[in-house]
C-alpha cells in the first residue's frame, strides 16, 4: 500500500458551521480519506491513500457537495483572492442596500406621520433582483446542503425569504388582502450580505500574524558568484551559495555566517526583542532583520526547509485542526437546523390557529428562521483558534494543532527536563583533577580521545575544553554506554569516561569525600579509567538560565506542580533545583525512565493532565507520552518533532507564555459561545411570541456574527510576560 498522500485544499463556497461540519462528513465517507475541514480558514486538509480515492475524485466530491476547492495558492494570489472576495461582497451589499432604501421609505416617513407606499409594480421590481440575484449564494447553498440530507444557514435564510416574497407576489397577483413584506425580505437579505462583508473583513485580520510573516522574507538576494555580486530572485538561490546582507535588510535564507559581525533582529522568529549578535560560524534565519554590520553566509537551507517555511506549515496546520470544544458547537450544529425548523413550523400552525391571520403566523415563522442562523455558532471556536495561534506564532511559540492549545491552560503537573531546559544546556569544564600516576595533560588526552565523536552535551563539553588546550585526540574504537558513559578500546587497553555510579558498577574504587564536595556546589562528575583503575576525574558546570527561577515561581502561581527530571546525580541536582525554586525532582533518571516517570504520573488516577518540557533526544519519548508537550528550538529535531507545543525561544518562561495564552484562548472561545447561544435562546422565543419582526430578527442574526468575530480579535491584544 502506498503511504498516505496529504494535501491541503482551499475551500470556496462555505457560509457557516453547518458547511465546514457538512463537507467534513462528505468527504469522510470517501475510502481512505480523512478529512478536516476549518470554516476560519476555509482550509480542507487531507490524509488519502491516492491509489485508492485519487485527489480528482476528492475534488468531484466537493463540488458534488456546493462547494469548489483548489490547490492552496502563493500568498500574493490568496491576499488578491481575499481582495477580490471583499470587494465582490462589498459590490453586493451596496446594491442591496441602493435597492433596499427605497422599499423601507414608507416605514421611516411613518415616523414623521406621513404616509407613502411605493407602487406594488415598483416595489416587486426592486425586491425581485435582491431575492433571486444578490441571493442566490443562499438557495445555491441550500440545495447542496439539502442534496446531501442536511440543513445549514442558507436553508434558513431561503425559506424565509422566499416565504415573505412569495406572499407578496400573491397577495399583488391575486389582489388579497393582505399586507405586503417585499421590504422585510429585500432587508433581511442585505443585513445578512452585510453580516457577510463584516465576517471577510474579520477573517482577513484574524490571519494577519501569518501575512505578517510572510511579509518579511525579501524577494531578492545579493548573491556572490564567480567573485560577482548580483542580484537574484529568491527562488534562485541554492544552498552553499554565497550571499550578502546589508544593514537593515532581511535575510534572504538560512545560513551560516562566513565572514563579518552584525546583530540581527530574530523578533519573528523568537518573540524576543533584544537583538542577538553574530560571528563567525553563527547560525542566520530567513525574514530576520539584519541592523549593523555587513554579514557574508553561506545557504543552508532554502525554500520551503526554512526556519520561516517551518514557523508558517505549522501555524496553517494548527489554524486548520480543531479543538475538543468545537466537537461541542459541530454536534449542536448539525442538530440545531432541523429543530428551528420544527419550531418555526410550530410557530406558523401555533399562531395561524389563534389569530386566523395566514400573514402574521408566516412572520412570526420567518423571523422565527432569520434569528436561529447559526454563523455566530460555527466562527465561535475557529475565529479564536486562528487569531491566538497567529499571535502564538509572533510570540516564538509555535502550536501543532489546536488541541494541545486547548488542553495546555489544563496542566495539573509540569515535568521539567534540567539540562537545555532549566539550565542553558552548554556546561563547561570547571575542574581536572588527575591522580597521583598520571599528568592533567595526559587525562586531558585520553579525555579528548574517549568524547572526540559523542554528540552528548558534556561529551561536547569535555572535548572543546581539550581543543581549547590544543590537545589533539588519538584514534579508538568508542563505544556508547547508555546512560552511563563512553568507552574506548586503544593500544589494546580498555578506557572509560561514566559517572560514579557506571564505576561503582564496573568495581572502581573512588574518592567519594572529592565527588561529593564537587557534587554539592551543584557540579557534574565524571570519572576517567582505564582497566578499571581510576585515573581522574573532570568537574563540569551548567548556567541556570536567568528567567528560571521567576518562570518556575509563576507556574506555581498559576496552580501548577513542578517537577524536575535529571540524569545527573543527586547532589547536583538539588543544588540546581535549590537555586530556581523547585522542591520536586528525581535524580539520575536514564534517559528510558523519563518516559516511564510521566507514565506513573498519568496513572495516578486523578485526571490531572501531565506537561513536559525537553529539548534533547533522550526527551522525544517523555514528550511523546505527555499529554502536553514543549521542546525547545535549541533541541534536536525529534525532540521537536514529538513535541506539541515548539519555543522558539530557549526560555522557561515561554512555557507560561503558551499556558497563559491558552487561558485567555478558551476564556474567548467560551465567552463566544455563550454570545451565540444567547442570541439565539433569546431571540427565538421573543420571535416564535411575534416581538420580533424579520426585519429586527435579520439584525440581530448579523450582529450576532459580529460580536463573535471582533471578540475573538481582543487576543491580539495578549502580551507575551515581560522579561
Amino acid at each position: 500500500m502506498k503511504t498516505p498522500s496529504q494535501v491541503s485544499l482551499n475551500i470556496t463556497g462555505m457560509h457557516c458551521a453547518s458547511c465546514s461540519t457538512r463537507l467534513e462528513k462528505v468527504l469522510n465517507q470517501l475510502p481512505a480519506v480523512n478529512a478536516r475541514v476549518s470554516i476560519a480558514t476555509e482550509v480542507a486538509q487531507l490524509d488519502f491513500q491516492s491509489d485508492i480515492t485519487p485527489l480528482s475524485t476528492v475534488i468531484q466530491a466537493i463540488q458534488n457537495a456546493g462547494f469548489d476547492a483548489h490547490m492552496p495558492r502563493d500568498f500574493a494570489a490568496e491576499k488578491l483572492a481575499r481582495s477580490a472576495l471583499l470587494r465582490r461582497e462589498q459590490q453586493h451589499f451596496f446594491i442591496a442596500a441602493a435597492l433596499t432604501a427605497p422599499l423601507l421609505l414608507g416605514m421611516v416617513l411613518m415616523l414623521f406621520d406621513i404616509h407613502f407606499m411605493l407602487p406594488t409594480w415598483l416595489q416587486f421590481l426592486l425586491a425581485t433582483p435582491v431575492q433571486f440575484w444578490l441571493g442566490s449564494r443562499f438557495y445555491l447553498g441550500a440545495w447542496g446542503s439539502l442534496r446531501q440530507r442536511s440543513a445549514n444557514m442558507d436553508v434558513l435564510v431561503a425559506l424565509g425569504t422566499s416565504a415573505a416574497y412569495l406572499l407578496s407576489c400573491a397577495v399583488w397577483l391575486f389582489d388579497l388582502n393582505q399586507d405586503l413584506y417585499f421590504e422585510s425580505s429585500a432587508t433581511l437579505i442585505t443585513l445578512v450580505l452585510l453580516g457577510k462583508l463584516l465576517e471577510a473583513r474579520a477573517k482577513g485580520r484574524a490571519s494577519s500574524a501569518l501575512e505578517a510573516l510572510l511579509n518579511l522574507q525579501p524577494k531578492t538576494a545579493q548573491v556572490e558568484r564567480n567573485g560577482v555580486v548580483q542580484t537574484v530572485a529568491i527562488g534562485e538561490l541554492q544552498v552553499d551559495d554565497i550571499f550578502l546582507v546589508r544593514p537593515f535588510e532581511n535575510i534572504a535564507v538560512d545560513g551560516i555566517v562566513i565572514a563579518g559581525v552584525s546583530s540581527v533582529d530574530e523578533a519573528m522568529l523568537t518573540g524576543e526583542s533584544v537583538a542577538r549578535s553574530k560571528h563567525v560560524n553563527d547560525k542566520v534565519y530567513a525574514a530576520t532583520l539584519n541592523q549593523s554590520g555587513v554579514l557574508k553566509c553561506r545557504a543552508l537551507a532554502i525554500g520551503s526547509h526554512t526556519q520561516l517555511a517551518a514557523i508558517i506549515r505549522l501555524v496553517e496546520q494548527a489554524q486548520g485542526s480543531k479543538a475538543a470544544i468545537q466537537a461541542l458547537a459541530d454536534k449542536i450544529s448539525a442538530v440545531f437546523v432541523p429543530i428551528v425548523m420544527l419550531i418555526a413550523l410550530a410557530t406558523f400552525a401555533v399562531w395561524l390557529l389563534l389569530t386566523h391571520d395566514f400573514s402574521t403566523a408566516l412572520i412570526n415563522a420567518v423571523a422565527v428562521l432569520v434569528i436561529a442562523c447559526p454563523c455566530a455558532l460555527g466562527l465561535a471556536t475557529p475565529t479564536a483558534l486562528v487569531v491566538a495561534t497567529g499571535r502564538a506564532a509572533q510570540a516564538g511559540i509555535l502550536v501543532k494543532d489546536a488541541a494541545a492549545l486547548e488542553r495546555a491552560q489544563q496542566l495539573g503537573i509540569l515535568v521539567v527536563d534540567k539540562t537545555g531546559t532549566i539550565t542553558v544546556g552548554k556546561p563547561s569544564v570547571t575542574e581536572v583533577l588527575a591522580e597521583a600516576n598520571i599528568t592533567t595533560q595526559e587525562l586531558l588526552e585520553i579525555a579528548s580521545m574517549l568524547t572526540q565523536s559523542s554528540t552528548h552535551p558534556l561529551s561536547r563539553a569535555i572535548f572543546a575544553h581539550t581543543q581549547q588546550l590544543n590537545i589533539h585526540a588519538s584514534n579508538a574504537v568508542i563505544t556508547e554506554l547508555s546512560g552511563q558513559g563512553l568507552s574506548a578500546i586503544a593500544v589494546g587497553k580498555n578506557y572509560l569516561l561514566v559517572s560514579p555510579n557506571a564505576a561503582r558498577q564496573h568495581d572502581i574504587n573512588l574518592n567519594q569525600a572529592a565527588i561529593f564536595a564537587l557534587e554539592q556546589q551543584g557540579k557534574t562528575v565524571l570519572l576517567i579509567a582505564c582497566d578499571k583503575v581510576l585515573l581522574g576525574y573532570i568537574a563540569l558546570q551548567d548556567q541556570v538560565r536567568p528567567s528560571s527561577r521567576a518562570a518556575v515561581a509563576r507556574l506555581q502561581s498559576m496552580g501548577i506542580r513542578v517537577l524536575m527530571l535529571s540524569g545527573d546525580n543527586a547532589a547536583a541536582t538539588q543544588a540546581i533545583a535549590a537555586q530556581v525554586g523547585i522542591s520536586e525532582f528525581i535524580a539520575e533518571v536514564s534517559p528510558q525512565d523519563k518516559a516511564a516517570q510521566v507514565q506513573t504520573l498519568k496513572n495516578t488516577g486523578d485526571k490531572i493532565l501531565i506537561g513536559m518540557v525537553g529539548d534533547g533526544i533522550n526527551d522525544a519519548p517523555a514528550l511523546a507520552n505527555a499529554d502536553v508537550s514543549f521542546a525547545m528550538r535549541a533541541g534536536s529535531d525529534i525532540a521537536l518533532e514529538a513535541a506539541d507545543i515548539t519555543l522558539m525561544r530557549n526560555d522557561l518562561m515561554s512555557v507560561v507564555d503558551a499556558i497563559d495564552l491558552s487561558r485567555a484562548t478558551l476564556r474567548k472561545i467560551r465567552q463566544n459561545l455563550f454570545f451565540a447561544f444567547a442570541y439565539n435562546v433569546l431571540g427565538i422565543p421573543l420571535a416564535a411570541f411575534g416581538i420580533l419582526n424579520p426585519v429586527i430578527a435579520g439584525a440581530a442574526m448579523a450582529m450576532s456574527s459580529v460580536t463573535v468575530v471582533s471578540n475573538a480579535l481582543l487576543l491580539k491584544r495578549w502580551r507575551a510576560v515581560a522579561r
